[in-house]
């Protein structure tokens, strides 16, 4: 029997976009100087392949990076580099420091921000979660606000899918919890998303309140007991004191703008 099968491929006229359509879009927006520089370096075929991958694995990495910062809706933030530690009055340094190595991620352990407003309470988690992201793990950062509101739906088909969605990330970011008073509806709410992170994946919260006053924030609810318990079980818990330090900052800005005038 006669080969009809071809040694040569058909010519592309679009090589480019072969190249995408198989997934690789990195190289093909250089594909000319790609080309060139294979041909003038003279690779080989397996240092062309070898330079084509790491070409596509750092793009993908960048991608991937980019849509997971996009989903967490961390948002913009100050640097921990501008915090200043001195600032509170009192602060567990060594245990907000040791939550950057973000070990109580795999561990599913929760780790918990208590202190009065303008503290830095947000910025320290903000920046925690922007750690995660860039170490590759999914983050969801939701203000309680936010979070509550998103889980008042109509259909119990769609709290579900939200519900899901919410114990998928494995780090789940609850800020500025106890700056507003709910019914006992929303506190159900948080405590089925609390119920179904327990001990499988991790939350980051921060709230004004100390544990003692949540029934102050939920009231009359009658599951604050259990929220607690499954929230602190496996948790760091650190306490902030001091004065805003944004007060701080308005007040040093007045001086400032006082002393130009003069």
């Amino acid at each position: 029997m006669t080969s009809t099968t071809s040694t040569n491929p058909n010519p592309s006229d679009d090589l480019g976009a072969q190249l995408q359509n198989i997934g690789l879009r990195a190289i093909t927006d250089s594909l000319d100087d790609f080309l060139a520089r294979a041909t003038k370096s003279q690779w080989s075929p397996h240092m062309l392949l070898e330079e084509l991958t790491r070409i596509e694995g750092h793009d993908r990495a960048h991608r991937s990076l980019e849509r997971r910062l996009a989903h967490s809706r961390i948002g913009r933030f100050k640097p921990m580099a501008d915090f200043d530690w001195n600032w509170p009055k009192k602060i567990d340094r060594d245990t907000i420091q040791r939550a950057f190595t973000l070990d109580f991620i795999p561990e599913a352990r929760n780790l918990i921000l208590i202190g009065a407003n303008g503290l830095g309470k947000t910025m320290i988690a903000k920046s925690i979660a922007h750690a995660a992201v860039l170490a590759g793990h999914s983050v969801l950062f939701r203000t309680a606000s936010e979070l509550l509101d998103d889980l008042q739906c109509d259909s119990p088909h769609r709290l579900r899918l939200k519900l899901k969605a919410y114990a998928r990330p494995a780090l789940l970011c609850i800020d500025e919890c106890g700056y507003l008073a709910y019914d006992n509806h929303a506190a159900d709410l948080l405590y089925e998303v609390v119920n179904r992170r327990y001990e499988h994946r991790s939350i980051l919260l921060t709230t004004n309140r100390g544990f003692t006053e949540w029934n102050q924030v939920f009231p009359n609810a009658t599951c604050i007991a259990t929220l607690l318990d499954r929230l602190t079980h496996h948790a760091d818990v650190t306490v902030l004191e001091g004065s805003s330090y944004r007060v701080h900052e308005s007040e040093q800005e007045a001086k400032k703008r006082r002393k130009k005038k003069k």
